[in-house]
């Protein structure tokens, strides 16, 4: 299917234009094409080896699909020449699951590493800057601090702020709450809430963890691993009840599934005990 050039364009958000990933002759994904709000939380989520992060690594210009755009704001990501994608770029802002934060470098060296290689701003200028994005974060005073001395979770908001530094309009995450604890894993999903509110942020992220899913997603789409598609589309609390493909009720529904069986598993035993 060719991308139909003549639909018309939203002038606000993401679109994605029947965009098919392939690496040589193997098809990840075949004809994604959704929608995203304005400052809105969208979720890609599937099980492993679907493709989100493959996705969203086309989505930030890492990757050029084998067919299809993705459209932000009205203008064709694709279409761009070579200043114009660096440009769009700079609206993003990504928060890889390694975090990929320089262990050479201090915490608040890491943060006002974009601002030193994007802007004209001083010395001074990007201190400020710095200290007010890790306040943002709940991370207010560590800027001496190296990535090693830091925990997951404050590994986590320190690439956070590093992502939210050049104020983007876009915000990426893939998988943000991998390797947290629960506890932890909550608190980064009210701050990502957070952030969306004060920044009036787009934030797109992959993940497979259910608490956060069900948290923080506005909207979401369900990347089928078996025919390669997205089978699902809309908020995931209403999918887990009313999708139409079995695979998306049960991914949604796995720990609710999993609590039944402990429980017949439990009333077994007392059966046999009694």
């Amino acid at each position: 299917m060719e991308l139909d050039t003549t639909a018309a364009l939203p002038d606000t958000g993401i679109a994605v234009r029947d965009l098919t990933l392939a690496y040589g002759d193997t098809v990840v994904q075949h004809e994604l094409s959704f929608q995203i709000r304005p400052a809105s939380i969208f979720v890609i989520m599937g099980v492993s080896g679907c493709g989100k992060s493959t996705l969203l690594r086309h989505m930030i210009d890492l990757e050029q699909a084998e067919q299809g755009d993705v459209v932000f704001d009205g203008q064709r990501l694709w279409s761009r020449d070579r200043h114009e994608r660096a440009a769009l770029q700079r609206r993003m802002g990504v928060l890889f699951q390694s975090t990929a934060l320089w262990s050479s470098m201090s915490v608040g060296e890491n943060v006002g590493l974009p601002l030193q290689m994007h802007t004209h701003l001083g010395a001074a200028q990007i201190r400020e800057q710095v200290a007010f994005k890790l306040a943002l974060v709940g991370l207010g005073g560590q800027e001496s601090r190296m990535p090693s001395q830091l925990s997951g979770g404050m590994r986590k908001r320190a690439g956070l702020a590093r992502a939210i530094a050049l104020d983007p309009d876009y915000l990426f995450l893939d998988e943000p709450s991998a390797g947290l604890d629960p506890i932890t894993s909550q608190r980064l999903d009210t701050l990502i809430m957070s952030l969306r509110d004060a920044l009036q942020l787009s934030v797109i992220a992959v993940t497979h963890e259910l608490p956060s899913i069900f948290t923080i997603a506005d909207d979401s789409i369900y990347l089928d691993n078996e025919n390669r598609r997205a089978i699902a589309h809309g908020d995931p609390r209403a999918l887990a009840e009313h999708a139409e493909h079995d695979r998306v009720r049960a991914f949604l529904n796995r720990q609710s599934l999993a609590a039944s069986q402990r429980t017949a598993g439990s009333d077994s035993r007392q059966i046999r005990g009694s």
